[in-house]
């Protein structure tokens, strides 16, 4: 899809409307997002201004930029006005959110209720549209010394070797550990597999003396905890 040739860039429009003054006369978080958008597409197209697109653009996500940010460039280049250089600009800037949130989960390592899991593992596989596995290794202050993709599965699910597991924590020298995976479905209930699974990695820690501490389900918004549930 080709960029429209004819179009309002930013510098045509009324002082008061220009997103790049705004940001520099008043900061950044006197901007919206429609706003900070316009600024990464820099123009709209011949009838419509940039930050136009860019409402237009949101609308159609629900007004959640962590819609958006999961929008890929095809997705995007679906708008007019949107070529692909503009789509690779907004996924850019999204995946860069993403990595901030990541960056800062990571600074947060010491566990102390299952919700300080959900802050920690939320911006790894919160928003995936496939399931991941992933297993968080504790030492005695529970503090967390290295979280681990263990697997990456499909739509349906996702395929947990035990030994994987505790080779690991036998090698970082864990006393605990935490495991996670998300459901894309949204669904916060636990099915069989995810309840054998769990009993599985219990009873293989229990002999190395390795507690499983937790089983998260996560999703978009919210959690599941074994722990919280008794069901450990």
């Amino acid at each position: 899809m080709l960029e429209e040739t004819n179009h309002f860039s930013i510098k045509q429009w009324n002082e008061d409307d220009r997103p790049r003054e705004k940001l520099l006369q008043k900061g950044q978080v006197a901007l919206s997002d429609s706003e900070l958008i316009a600024i990464l597409i820099a123009s709209g197209s011949r009838n419509e201004s940039a930050v136009s697109l860019s409402q237009r653009i949101l609308s159609s996500y629900g007004n959640s930029l962590s819609e958006l940010g999961k929008a890929s460039v095809i997705d995007l280049m679906h708008f007019k006005g949107i070529g692909q250089a503009k789509a690779i600009a907004i996924v850019a800037a999204m995946e860069l959110g993403r990595r901030r949130r990541t960056a800062e989960a990571l600074q947060r390592k010491k566990i102390t209720s299952s919700n300080t899991v959900f802050e920690f593992i939320q911006p790894f596989i919160g928003e995936l549209p496939h399931e991941e596995f992933w297993i968080l290794y504790l030492n005695n202050s529970n503090k967390v010394i290295k979280n681990v993709q263990l697997s990456k599965g499909g739509i349906t699910g996702t395929i947990v070797d035990v030994r994987l597991v505790f080779k690991e924590a036998v090698q970082l020298g864990a006393v605990g550990i935490i495991l996670a995976h998300n459901h894309p479905s949204g669904t916060l209930k636990p099915s069989h597999a995810d309840i054998q699974l769990t009993k599985k990695l219990k009873t293989a820690g229990d002999s190395l003396d390795i507690k499983v501490l937790d089983h998260l389900i996560v999703t978009e918004k919210a959690y599941f905890s074994f722990a919280d549930e008794n069901m450990l």
